[in-house]
């Protein structure tokens, strides 16, 4: 009986903040089409027999800015969904987290990022492209957006989390060419959270982990510059991309001197978000915000 009433009060709180959600402001990343891309079409998405919304095609990038009605800071959270860089999960992932993050009173922005991978490149080339004009697009216009131009964060899921990576440790590294003024503006991130990351470790790097994780190199794609930030890791200790991926990270921030957290949930696997839960790991998202909260963000 409590595991079903907490499951109930867990749900209710989800629907009141997804009903209280501000109306989104929409911001295309990039002039005209983006780089490398020869047409601009309306994302193309649909809810699945799981009852999940799931974007598949997305040509024209944007950053869909959420304002809570109270601000409790001044900081904003850049959100990326998940889909394995195949398509975005785009509201369990998305617009719910920009709804709980707005009942506590922090700003949000969901990236919808280019997907599906684009042929003969890297699986992030487009969305590490989009992430890093989506920093900058967001600190230009940090006093129209009402936030601190350094208390930008990012926190993604899976694909999402290893382009939070990607974005947090490499900000030095120019994803793109630069196409007009506005790449001047530097595109660093002064705080992130991955969510269960995936590709972090080599025998995962476009999958799950064969060995487990257990005693894999990370992969080459993070280069841990000057600017990495302090970052805060949920994973499921049942997941098929292995925690340890969480834990290398979290290891080589703290060579670094970096402050880092990390919660890894036992008995949980891939892909939570903020779908309803009644067990541990439903609160996860109440550990962020603290380490928000403690990290002065």
């Amino acid at each position: 009986m409590k595991k079903i009433l907490s499951f109930a009060v867990f749900a209710c709180a989800v629907f009141l903040s997804l009903t209280t959600l501000s109306a989104q402001e929409v911001y295309e990343l990039w002039p005209g089409t983006a780089p490398g891309e020869t047409v601009r079409e309306a994302d193309v998405g649909k809810r699945h027999a799981d009852g999940l919304y799931r974007i598949s095609r997305v040509t024209v990038p944007t950053l869909r800015l959420y304002r809570p009605a109270e601000k409790s800071t001044d900081a904003l959270m850049l959100i990326f969904p998940g889909g394995g860089y195949h398509g975005l999960a785009a509201e369990h992932e998305g617009t719910q987290v920009a709804a709980y993050l707005n009942s506590k009173g922090v700003t949000a922005a969901v990236v919808h990022y280019r997907v599906p991978r684009r042929q003969g490149h890297e699986k992030h080339w487009a969305a590490w492209m989009d992430a890093q004009r989506a920093v900058r697009l967001a600190r230009a216009n940090a006093e129209k957006f009402g936030i601190d131009p350094e208390k930008i964060g990012c926190m993604g899921f899976s694909a999402g989390g290893h382009l939070t990576l990607m974005t947090s440790t490499t900000s030095q590294t120019p994803a793109y060419e630069p196409v007009d003024e506005l790449d001047a503006v530097p595109c660093h991130v002064n705080f992130a959270a991955p969510i269960y990351p995936a590709y972090v470790l080599e025998d995962g790097k476009d999958g799950a982990n064969r060995q487990k994780g257990h005693d894999s190199p990370m992969v080459a794609d993070f280069a841990f510059d000057a600017k990495t930030p302090p970052m805060c890791f949920i994973h499921g200790d049942s997941d098929g991309i292995s925690a340890m991926g969480s834990a290398a990270v979290y290891h080589k921030l703290r060579t670094m001197n970096i402050p880092a957290e990390m919660h890894i949930y036992a008995k949980v696997g891939h892909g939570f978000g903020m779908k309803p839960s009644g067990d541990h790991v439903g609160a996860w998202m109440d550990r962020v915000y603290a380490w928000m909260k403690v990290m002065g963000f």
